[in-house]
């Protein structure tokens, strides 16, 4: 699809500038479904041609603190292994953060008593959005949506897997969940065992597959609680293949994120997500 000439964007909703580099990369603005009219910054990727293709949605985390200027988020190096392999990608910026603005509505209260299981779910809305959204792109190819997060948005992609949404037939969790390195310390967690009462949550209505990734050195969600979750989550009844990766760089919740952590992931990533051509 042709799409008009660069003065007729940034009206509305949709893409907002030309398509730039051999990833085709776009900002796009994405409506919300809670009513306010808000539209979620966007960043989209695409292979070559016209011909539809799959849609992968990538989500980004959180910060300890800062959402209110974090920057729209790209995945570049990500995004170009997903393009390569024929697919859409659409990065969005969830409410609360950066230019998409408003409220922050991903909070999880205070640390005692924290609700994560509600905070996915509002996550998995803005998730949800965008993949209805781009969906209806004329070079998207409905069947086979892949939906794939890393932090806070591995915690919200989650919680879209309890929804069991129709036509994706698999969710990634790159170092999902929420709470990590409280007061910025290192291992830390704001309330670990609510974490694993959420995932168990999750687990209990979710039967997509989903592949989950951590290292042996992420400094916000360590191995043990890494594993307690997706054992919680299996138990509850939801399918889970979890891989527990050896140290990377500093500090391994960067691993998805990083240039260099592509080969590394995609090592696992490939085999799994080919199952479901």
């Amino acid at each position: 699809m042709a799409w008009p000439a660069v003065a007729a964007y940034a009206r509305g909703d949709g893409p907002q500038d030309a398509e730039r580099g051999e990833l085709r990369e776009q900002r796009w603005h994405i409506p919300t479904t809670d009513g306010s009219g808000r539209s979620m910054r966007a960043t989209v990727f695409r292979p070559p041609g016209g011909a539809p293709a799959p849609l992968v949605v990538v989500n980004h985390g959180s910060r300890v603190s800062g959402n209110a200027t974090m920057p729209v988020p790209r995945f570049s190096a990500a995004a170009g292994w997903f393009v390569r392999r024929g697919c859409v990608v659409v990065v969005p910026l969830r409410r609360g953060y950066g230019e998409t603005g408003g409220r922050w509505n991903e909070s999880y209260g205070h640390c005692e008593n924290a609700d994560f299981h509600r905070a996915g779910l509002e996550a998995a809305r803005d998730i949800e959005a965008a993949v209805a959204y781009m969906r209806a792109q004329p070079f998207v190819r409905t069947p086979g949506t892949i939906v794939v997060g890393q932090s806070a948005g591995g915690w919200g992609s989650l919680a879209v897997a309890s929804r069991n949404p129709a036509d994706i037939p698999a969710i990634v969790n790159f170092a999902g969940g929420r709470g990590g390195r409280r007061g910025d310390v290192a291992n830390v967690n704001c309330s670990p065992d609510k974490l694993v009462a959420g995932a168990a949550a999750y687990g209990r209505t979710a039967r997509v597959p989903t592949l989950w990734i951590y290292t042996v050195n992420d400094t916000y969600f360590d191995p043990g609680l890494s594993r307690r979750m997706a054992d919680a989550y299996r138990a509850a009844g939801g399918n889970v293949d979890y891989r527990l990766l050896p140290a990377f760089g500093r500090d391994g919740h960067s691993l998805f994120g990083a240039a260099d952590g592509v080969p590394v992931w995609s090592a696992h990533l490939g085999p799994f997500l080919d199952r479901f051509r």
